[in-house]
């Protein structure tokens, strides 16, 4: 797994921690967790409603993760546009990186960035 951290240009997979839609109706709105399990992100709908706007809202308390603490609650996606269903792109922040990518969700489940 490859950790969000380490980032620019590098994928990161997002798992949904709560909620579920069906296949046929996947949101993205809900708490998100990155594969290495140490980070949580809030994604909700915004904006025009095809908008993705996203927010820290957890991280673990593992070592490394002390340094990302001034970034708690802090936006990470602020009106990402949608390219395509189920697909947006634009400009994030990080941990104090920026970046710009595309975040793809492939099921109610699972997410790419």
């Amino acid at each position: 797994s490859i950790m969000v951290r380490n980032m620019l240009g590098v994928a990161a997979s997002l798992m949904m921690l709560a909620g579920s839609a069906g296949a046929a109706h996947a949101s993205p709105n809900g708490v998100w967790e990155l594969e290495s399990r140490d980070t949580r992100i809030q994604l909700a709908l915004c904006g025009d409603g095809t908008q993705l706007c996203g927010t820290l809202v957890w991280l673990s308390d593992v070592d490394y993760n002390e340094q990302y603490k001034p970034f708690l609650n802090a936006p990470v996606a602020n009106g990402i546009k949608q390219t395509s269903p189920n697909r947006w792109k634009g400009a994030m922040q990080l941990f104090g990186y920026k970046m710009t990518g595309t975040i793809t969700q492939r099921s109610e489940t699972q997410m790419t960035l």
